[in-house]
C-alpha cells in the first residue's frame, strides 16, 4: 500500500529555530527583558524553578487516576521561555521534555493571531509533527504564562494516556500502516480559554477514547499542574520582579551551553559511529530496520547525522523529528550532562542534527507513528548511546559517565476489558520500567535498574496492578543471564508471568508489541556482550488456575502444561481464562571483555542468581567447584576459549 502524500500537511511543520527575537506575534507583546543578576539571586531562583518543575510532577501524581502516571511516572513537566525555548525539564520521562520547545514554538507562530494567545489559555495537543511527544497517546498541555500584559514564559505538561482511540485498545494498532489505523493527532487547540475549561474541546477530546473518565482526570492533572507551576512563577515574579526572574532563565540555558562547550573541549576530536536495529515494523512484518548515526565532535559542538537511515516503513514504529530528540536528549543529559544544569535551550545550542525527511526516524505525515517513543525514538536513543559512550571512553575522568545501552527496548503489554468491578479498563503494563541498565568502566550495570531516558521510571507495585486490573501474577523477577557478560556485568532484566483473573467477562485482551526479538538490542562496549532478546510466550489452556486451587503456585514455564507459543514482535489476540502470559524484557549490554571479568565476581553472580552455571562455564570461562571458583581448571578453559577465538583449535 502506497503512502498517498496529504495536501496541506506542511502547514505543520516546525518552524526555524529558534525564533527570530525581532519577529512579531500579532498584538502578542513577548517579555524579552534582561538585566545582570548577582551569584547569590540567580542560584536561589534557578534553584526554585527547578522545584517548580518538581511541584508539577507532583501536582500530576497527585490529581491523576491512572497508574501509568501515579506509579510508573510516566509524563513530563517543563518550563519554558517567552520563545519557546526550554529553561527546565524534570525528573521524570526525559523523552516528552526533548520536544516541548518545539510544541510552544508552533503555537507562537501558528495560534498567536487565530484564535489568540491570552492570559489563562491553555492549549491542548497530542500532533508529533508538532512537538511536545513522541506519539499520539503523548498528550501535552501548554499554558503561557503573562505578566502586566506581556507574555513572560510557558510551562508544558505531558504524560502518557491509556488509550485515545484508533483501532486497536491503548491506541496501539499493531497491525496499522499508516497513522489513520490509531488515534489521530490534534495540533494545538485552546482547551482553556481564558481561566475556562471549553466543555466542547473536552467533548471532542474524551469522545475518543475508550476510558474517558481516566483521560479526563489526566486533562484536568496536566491543567492543574500549569496553574501550580503559574502561582509558582507569579510568587517568584513578584518578589524578584520580572526582569529579574527573566534574566535568570536566560543565564541558566546560557550556562547550559557554556559548561557543555567547556566539557566537549576536553574531549578528542573524533567520529564515532553506530547501527541500531529493529525487527518488525508492524504484525507480519519480518523484515530487519535500520538507524544508522554518526556523530562528529569538533571543538565544543557534537553533530549527531543519521545519513543511511532506512525510509519510513508501512507499520506503527516510525517517529518524527520530536521523537528523534526524544532519543538524543537524554542520553546527553544524563551521560554529558549530570553535573550541568538541565536547561534544554542552552544544551541544544551544542548540537547539530543531519536528517533526511521520510526516514524512519524522522518520518513524514501520514507514517505510522503509534509506538513512535519505544521504537525508532527509543532505537536512536540506542545508537546514540553507544557513540556518545565510546567518545567518553576516551577521557580518564569523564568515562565514568559512560555506559552501555541500557534496556534495549520496551516491552509492551497491553490489557483491555472488563475490570473486576465491571467497568471497562485499558492500560499499558509498566512492568517493564525495571529494565537492566547498561555496564560502566568501573562497574556492573544496576539490575533491574530502570530506564536510562526515564530517571524517575517506577515499577507499580504487584498489589497495585492486581487491585487495579483482573490480574493475577504467578511471578514478577529478576530473569538469569539475561544482563549482557562483560568484564562489567550488564545490569539483568525480569519477567512477568499472570493470568486473567476475577474478570465478568471470563477473558481480557492481549496487545503484545515488543521488539528486539530477533536483534540484540542493548549492545556492549569494549568487547562487552548484548544484553538478553526480547521473549515472550503465550500458554494456551494451562493447568495453573488448578494447581493454584489445589495450593500450588508454578514457578516456570515447565509447570504450567498447555499449548506454550512464543511471539512475534507484534500481536493482537486475546487471554482466556486458562491462559497465561510470559514475558522477559532486557538488561543491559556488558562493556569489556568477559573473560577479563575476576572469576570470584562470576561465583558470586552463580550465586545470587545472576548467571547460570552454564553461562559461568561457556561465556565467563569459570570452572567453578561447589561455591567457590576451579582456579586452575579456569585458567585452562580461558586459554582454550582464547585460542579457539583466534582459530588455533
Amino acid at each position: 500500500m502506497p503512502v498517498i502524500p496529504i495536501a496541506g500537511s506542511e502547514r505543520f511543520a516546525q518552524p526555524s529555530a529558534p525564533l527570530d527575537p525581532e519577529q512579531t506575534f500579532g498584538e502578542l507583546t513577548l517579555h524579552r527583558g534582561e538585566r545582570d543578576v548577582d551569584a547569590l539571586t540567580y542560584e536561589v531562583i534557578r534553584h526554585r524553578l527547578v522545584a517548580i518543575t518538581d511541584d508539577m510532577g507532583d501536582a500530576i501524581k497527585r490529581m491523576s487516576g491512572s497508574v501509568v502516571v501515579t506509579d510508573c511516572n510516566d509524563f513530563g513537566a517543563g518550563i519554558m521561555d517567552e520563545a519557546g525555548e526550554t529553561v527546565q525539564v524534570g525528573l521524570y520521562n526525559m523523552q516528552l521534555g526533548a520536544s516541548l520547545d518545539m510544541a510552544a514554538r508552533w503555537t507562537l507562530a501558528n495560534r498567536s493571531t487565530s484564535p489568540g494567545i491570552h492570559p489563562g489559555d491553555q492549549f491542548l495537543l497530542n500532533d508529533p509533527w508538532i512537538g511536545g511527544g513522541l506519539h499520539q497517546n503523548d498528550v501535552t498541555v501548554l499554558a503561557p504564562l503573562f505578566h502586566d500584559g506581556r507574555l513572560f514564559c510557558w510551562t508544558g505538561a505531558v504524560a502518557h494516556q491509556v488509550d485515545l482511540g484508533g483501532v486497536s485498545p491503548g491506541s496501539w494498532s499493531v497491525e496499522g500502516h499508516d497513522v489513520f489505523w490509531e488515534s489521530l493527532p490534534i495540533p494545538p487547540v485552546a482547551i482553556v480559554e481564558r481561566g475556562r475549561l471549553r466543555a466542547d474541546v473536552e467533548d471532542m477530546y474524551l469522545r475518543r477514547s475508550r476510558v474517558p473518565k481516566l483521560v479526563g482526570l489526566d486533562l484536568r492533572a496536566k491543567i492543574g499542574a500549569n496553574n501550580v507551576a503559574h502561582e509558582r512563577l507569579t510568587a517568584l515574579i513578584d518578589k524578584y520582579g520580572p526582569d529579574t526572574v527573566k534574566a535568570v532563565m536566560k543565564r541558566m540555558m546560557a550556562d547550559a551551553e557554556t559548561r557543555l562547550r567547556a566539557k566537549l573541549r576536553l574531549l578528542p576530536d573524533g567520529e564515532w559511529s553506530s547501527v541500531a536495529h529493529q525487527d518488525g515494523a508492524r504484525a507480519g512484518d519480518r523484515d530487519i530496520h535500520k538507524i544508522v548515526v554518526r556523530m562528529t565532535k569538533r571543538a565544543d559542538r557534537l553533530s549527531f547525522d543519521f545519513t543511511g537511515t532506512d525510509p519510513q516503513v508501512e507499520g506503527i514504529i516510525n517517529c518524527t523529528l520530536a521523537g528523534l530528540r526524544g532519543g538524543i536528549l537524554p542520553i546527553v543529559l544524563t551521560m554529558l550532562c549530570p553535573d550541568i544544569p538541565w536547561a534544554p535551550g542552552g544544551i541544544y545550542r551544542c548540537l547539530d542534527i543531519v536528517s533526511e525527511p521520510g526516514t524512519i526516524n524522522n518520518c513524514t505525515f501520514p507514517a505510522g507513528i503509534g509506538k513512535a517513543s519505544v521504537n525508532s525514538a527509543w532505537a536512536t536513543q540506542n545508537a546514540v548511546s553507544e557513540t556518545v559512550a565510546a567518545m567518553l571512553a576516551t577521557h580518564p575522568e569523564l568515562s565514568r559517565s559512560a555506559m552501555s545501552v541500557c534496556s534495549g527496548t520496551w516491552d509492551l503489554t497491553l490489557l483491555a476489558g472488563v475490570d473486576q468491578r465491571g467497568g471497562g479498563f485499558a492500560t499499558m503494563l509498566c512492568d517493564a520500567m525495571a529494565g537492566g541498565l547498561g555496564a560502566k568502566v568501573d562497574g556492573d550495570g544496576v539490575d533491574t535498574g530502570g530506564e536510562n531516558c526515564i530517571p524517575m521510571g517506577r515499577v507499580a507495585d504487584v498489589e497495585i496492578n492486581e487491585f487495579s486490573f483482573p490480574m493475577l501474577y504467578l511471578w514478577r523477577r529478576e530473569e538469569v543471564d539475561s544482563g549482557g557478560p562483560g568484564r562489567h556485568r550488564g545490569g539483568v532484566g525480569a519477567s512477568s508471568c499472570f493470568i486473567p483473573y476475577d474478570t465478568p467477562a471470563g477473558a481480557v485482551h492481549l496487545v503484545v508489541s515488543a521488539n528486539g526479538k530477533a536483534v540484540p538490542q542493548a549492545p556492549g562496549l569494549s568487547g562487552g556482550y548484548p544484553a538478553a532478546t526480547q521473549w515472550d510466550v503465550l500458554v494456551r489452556d494451562s493447568s495453573a488456575r488448578r494447581q493454584l486451587a489445589e495450593g500450588t503456585i508454578p514457578s516456570r514455564l515447565e509447570d504450567l502444561g498447555g499449548r506454550p507459543d512464543t511471539l512475534p514482535p507484534h500481536l493482537e489476540t486475546d487471554l482466556g481464562a486458562d491462559d497465561v502470559y510470559f514475558t522477559h524484557w532486557q538488561g543491559g549490554g556488558g562493556l569489556g571483555d568477559p573473560l577479563l571479568r575476576e572469576p570470584e565476581a562470576v561465583a558470586r553472580d552463580v550465586a545470587l542468581g545472576k548467571v547460570s552455571a552454564r553461562g559461568a562455564e561457556q561465556v565467563y570461562g569459570v570452572r567453578l567447584r561447589g561455591p567457590g571458583v576451579d582456579v586452575p581448571g579456569t585458567e585452562r578453559l580461558r586459554q582454550r576459549l582464547r585460542r579457539e577465538r583466534a582459530g588455533l583449535s
